[in-house]
């Protein structure tokens, strides 16, 4: 089992998130194996603040749900920093209505999703997304929650 510091900040009025408790567990599965020890930040924010942090790092001016900044550390620097998660409780609430998906499942997306950037993984490339969304399906599975990539029917 890793061992996770978690630093989890809500910088919305909004209480309506997951507890810190729900977060470890997304953040652990998606990191698995790979690190015996990690630390990793987790800021909840508005559509404001996603929108100029999404439009500064990666010229969208627009909300998103989750933003991902990998710890950039040099290499003689030992530390266990994965780096940092913003999400838009917000926009990751409202994905789920639109989507009929259960919200608690969405967010264990969101945070897995993000989780998986911090460590390496990416979607820019096919090849790459495959990878990356085979990961996402195999570990909430893990968790009882369904394909977050297949459409739901709706009536």
């Amino acid at each position: 089992m890793i061992n996770l510091c978690l630093d989890l900040e809500n910088a919305t009025e909004d209480e309506d998130h997951p507890p810190p408790a729900e977060f470890k567990q997304w953040i652990s599965a998606a990191i698995g194996d790979s690190m015996e020890e990690a630390e990793i930040s987790v800021r909840i924010v508005s559509p404001e603040e996603i929108t100029t942090l999404n439009n500064t790092y990666r010229n969208q001016q627009k909300a998103t749900n989750v933003l991902s900044f990998p710890a950039d550390l040099p290499d003689h620097i030992d530390l266990p920093l994965l780096g940092d998660l913003v999400i838009c409780a917000q926009v990751v609430e409202k994905e789920a209505q639109q989507q009929n998906k259960n919200s608690k499942a969405h967010w264990a997306h969101m945070v897995i999703h993000g989780t998986l950037h911090l460590l390496g993984y990416d979607h820019i490339e096919q090849d790459e997304a495959d990878i990356m969304e085979g990961l996402e399906i195999n570990i909430l599975s893990t968790m009882n929650i369904n394909n977050p990539y297949l459409i739901p029917i709706t009536q």
